[in-house]
């Protein structure tokens, strides 16, 4: 018989089972009638004709089962024998029956794997979604990002000219297209007028018209740039975001085609962006933008040097060797401006580097989420040794039930596979509930747009989610319930029925397996605490750094100005009517009460930024070659006070006006190097003129460094233009104050549009917030690893209480017998809590040798912290005992309160 035709029977016979068992039982009863009529016509007694033909026919119930066995489907393959379709149904119905009587159980293993397994999809979600998953555009490996190295002058030392855009386009010969955007865009950068209404703030992107066709993103409505969008003077137009488009347009299915005043000219919307694609997530974590809108690179731009990014979409069959060779190549032919040829393959070299996209957008982020991923299969780990401890007594208790079954004949394989069947029903259950904690983490980790994480508005559970799902909960099955199930089926079951003592030594040897499990749990929660530890040490040190401002009580508000005067060639009356204009808004804003100062910038740190070159001072030769250059802001006087900065010399008057001597204020390590390059002596830059990029500037001021692009770097060299002497691009109002600066905004506002009634009502944002977005990362990883780190140390407290607990109930007779004789109620306190102590100790002992040896591969996570640091690991030891200890009084307790004579007679 083919094995085909078997398994159809076999199936058949399943789902037929009920009249297969009648004719089954018709035709056993038949062979019977017929033996015991042959031993009467032997000329026996109907008795003993009876009893002879049961003799010789054997075990009816043995043969049925066999029968059944023998037509059964086979299901699946544990310890090594086959299990069939109806005998697993079986197991499963009295699983249920089992786990429905032992409600306290089955609620607490559940919850204990519903946190496991929940934290488990959650992470997997955001590392698949970070890490695993191809970014969401067609062919996504294609995908490049094109930059310099990593150097200390900012975007303008990590983006291109749009000469040197147009001359890579020209001499590669890899890439299917190349792309970009403009990088200096600051938020709140679109100004939106509906109606009578005030204006409403948006950010928009600059992008080149062939953004969205080298992505492969499709418009969900209407259509994306074209060159002729792109070009100097044409017709503004622009591209909504899905949600901006739902959100400020009320999701108009007819928004195409309809225009706008934005920024003061009609702008048409031509089409909407798919929700799939977020620009901010992708290319600017953490950021809000409404909008797109085209790049016009033969216009202005093309004098503004480095300002576009690139992105380049490689031919298919060509590697990444071969694109980065080409592109090397293209180098020579690449000018930052054509007016000036002889900068000509020197401005770019070594400075045109393909990496892949993927690598450029999260790269950065994997060892973060390998540590995170660590630390959440620990606590899967953690929770399958605490359910392994609880599955263990609860076996040990049911003891003569398994004893008695295979007393009736049910093998040890039959006994393991009813305890994995119930780990699996468990395991079920908690991967369900789970889920369900899954989503709700997920979703609310997809809102949190502060975290400068990228993808995180794409997080989802997605189909990849829900086979991991599938196979954490069946690993985590297998792992706490085939050891208790083997090491029952292990052990003596027939001396099960003998033994009536409650400290026998099988369960002596349970207790003993039990015991190594709890310090397996708490070596586990103590890497685990270790590693949180050391992550919260180094946040504590990130936050302890001194920023050059002080961002507290201080809040930034963009402001709307027009400085445009007919005719200004030189732009000295722009700048003059610039001054008269940013006067007023700071003698306005500067009345409300509790505002201690005010000042404006172009640009706040932790933000956007460039540079302009790096003057020197006047007959000083400067190195052939600098790996750095100063960050350019220009400000008003006033700006410094309002952040908090110290000057040394003296900040910027109105009075430093475009016909007056111009000046410059330096940073301290700017200053610095300037000094001992140039033989001044310490503080002798001061009054020094320098070769500026418009000319001879005088240094005024020396003021403190400032952390201008991320908290945990080095500062860098910074250098401070007046906004009346230099063009600033765009302007925020930074306003110091001794009231809570959210009490504030209204009066700030509407002091701008009593000078301005065209002011949006763009955010009032605390100076904090800057920072805050600067080490929301850090503290996404920081936090989840400590939660993590916190629900290890309770299950372990869970698991130390419950081996004690257990052990105790498992002593009773004994500590009544030590109580009769004489033995205190404090001396079985100290000895229970001694033992509990013992296993902490032993389980720390373990943990920290382990998070000794692995505590370096954390290290490029840490700031300011060793990996050995001693505070971490002491506190972490207090931490632990402190938990054991009182996982242990309870039980301490309760022996410490046994009745000599109540457990004297208890069995």
């Amino acid at each position: 018989m083919s094995e085909l035709r078997r398994s159809q029977q076999r199936v058949r016979a399943f789902l037929h089972k009920r009249p297969l068992d009648a004719e089954l039982e018709a035709e056993l009863a038949a062979h019977l009638e017929m033996a015991i009529e042959e031993n009467l016509e032997r000329g026996l007694p109907p008795d003993e004709a009876r009893r002879l033909a049961l003799v010789r026919f054997g075990a009816v119930d043995v043969a049925k089962d066999k029968h059944r066995e023998a037509r059964g489907l086979v299901e699946a393959d544990i310890v090594l024998q086959e299990v069939k379709l109806d005998i697993l149904w079986q197991d499963l119905k009295y699983t249920l029956r089992t786990l429905g009587r032992d409600p306290g159980f089955t609620i607490v293993a559940v919850l204990i794997l519903a946190l496991g397994i929940g934290a488990n999809v959650a992470v997997f979600s955001v590392v698949n979604t970070l890490l695993l998953r191809p970014l969401p555009f067609p062919s996504a490996e294609q995908l490049v990002w094109i930059a310099p190295p990593p150097q200390k002058c900012g975007l303008s030392c990590a983006t291109y000219s749009t000469d040197a855009y147009d001359e890579f386009r020209m001499y590669t010969h890899s890439f299917q297209d190349v792309t970009g955007y403009f990088a200096f865009s600051g938020p709140d950068n679109l100004s939106l007028k509906v109606g009578a209404g005030a204006p409403l703030p948006a950010t928009s992107i600059d992008v080149i018209a062939n953004f969205f066709q080298v992505l492969g993103v499709q418009p969900a409505m209407g259509r994306f740039f074209t060159a002729d969008d792109a070009r100097d003077g044409s017709a503004p137009t622009i591209v909504l975001s899905d949600a901006w488009w739902r959100r400020q347009f009320n999701a108009d299915p007819a928004i195409v085609g309809k225009a706008f005043d934005m920024n003061g000219k009609q702008t048409t919307v031509i089409g909407v962006l798919p929700r799939t694609f977020d620009f901010g997530a992708v290319f600017s974590p953490g950021a809000k933008i409404d909008a797109l809108t085209p790049l016009s690179l033969y216009g202005p731009p093309r004098n503004w040097g480095n300002i576009i990014t690139f992105i380049g979409r490689m031919k298919p069959g060509i590697s990444l060797a071969e694109a980065r060779g080409d592109s090397k190549a293209a180098e020579a032919h690449m000018c930052w401006n054509n007016r000036y040829p002889q900068g000509c393959g020197k401005d770019y070299k070594d400075g045109v580097v393909p990496v892949p996209l993927k690598d450029y957008v999260s790269g950065r982020l994997r060892r973060s989420l390998v540590v995170l991923w660590c630390a959440v299969g620990a606590i899967l780990l953690i929770a399958c040794v605490n359910l392994s401890n609880l599955m263990l007594a609860r076996a040990a208790a049911r003891g003569k039930e398994f004893a008695m079954r295979s007393a009736l004949g049910a093998g040890r394989g039959r006994i393991v596979r009813q305890l994995l069947t119930e780990s699996l029903v468990l395991s079920g259950a908690g991967a369900v509930f789970g889920l369900g904690l899954a989503l709700i983490l997920v979703k609310w980790l997809a809102h949190q747009g502060a975290i400068a994480l990228p993808l995180l508005s794409t997080l989802s559970i997605d189909g990849e989610a829900l086979v991991w799902t599938v196979l954490i909960a069946v690993f985590a099955a297998v792992c706490f319930g085939l050891f208790p199930g083997l090491r029952i089926a292990g052990s003596n079951l027939q001396e099960a029925l003998k033994d009536s003592s409650a400290g026998s030594g099988q369960s002596r040897k349970h207790e003993r397996v039990r015991a190594v499990l709890v310090v397996t749990e708490v070596a586990l929660a103590c890497m685990l605490l270790v590693g949180a530890g050391l992550l919260l040490r180094s946040f504590m040190k990130v936050l302890e750094v001194d920023l050059g401002f002080q961002p507290d009580r201080a809040a930034a508000i963009s402001v709307d100005y027009d400085d445009n005067v007919p005719n200004d060639k030189d732009g000295k009356l722009g700048a003059i009517r610039r001054g008269v204009i940013f006067q007023q808004i700071l003698a306005r804003v500067g009345a409300i009460p509790g505002v201690e100062a005010a000042g404006m910038v172009d640009y706040l740190p932790m933000g956007q930024n460039r540079a302009w070159g790096t003057p020197f001072p006047k007959g000083v030769k400067p190195p052939e070659k600098l790996e750095t250059g100063p960050l350019v802001y220009v400000t008003s006087p006033g700006y410094l006070r309002a952040m908090g900065t110290p000057i040394r010399g003296r900040d910027f008057a109105w009075d430093d006006g475009p016909n007056g001597q111009r000046v410059v204020m330096l940073s301290a390590a700017y200053a610095s190097f300037l000094e001992s390059w140039s033989n001044f002596p310490k503080g002798g830059i001061l009054g020094k003129v320098l070769d500026g990029p418009n000319g001879d500037v005088r240094v005024v001021g020396v003021v403190n460094d400032v952390h201008e692009e991320t908290v945990e770097g080095e500062t860098g060299w910074q250098i401070y233009y007046p906004m009346t002497q230099e063009n600033p691009n765009g302007a925020e109002l930074v306003v110091r104050t001794s009231l809570p600066p959210a009490t504030l905004a209204l009066s700030v506002l509407g002091a701008l549009r009593q000078l301005n009634p065209k002011q949006p009502a763009a955010e009032f944002k605390p100076i904090t917030l800057l920072v805050s977005h600067a080490v929301s990362s850090r503290r996404f990883f920081m936090i989840l690893v400590g939660a993590f780190a916190g629900l290890g140390m309770l299950l372990a407290a869970l698991g130390i209480y419950g081996v004690i607990s257990y052990s105790v109930t498992r002593q009773t007779q004994e500590i009544g017998i030590r109580m009769a004789l004489g033995a205190s109620a404090g001396l079985v306190q100290r000895q229970v809590l001694g033992g509990t102590l013992r296993l902490a100790g032993m389980g720390i002992v373990l943990g920290s040798i382990v998070s000794l040896m692995a505590a370096r591969l954390i290290a490029s996570l840490l700031f300011g912290t060793s990996p050995w640091d001693v505070t971490t690991y002491v506190a972490m030891v207090v931490g632990l005992m402190l938990v054991a200890a009182v996982s242990g009084y309870l039980p301490a307790r309760r022996a410490s309160r046994i009745s000599p004579l109540v457990a004297l007679r208890a069995e």
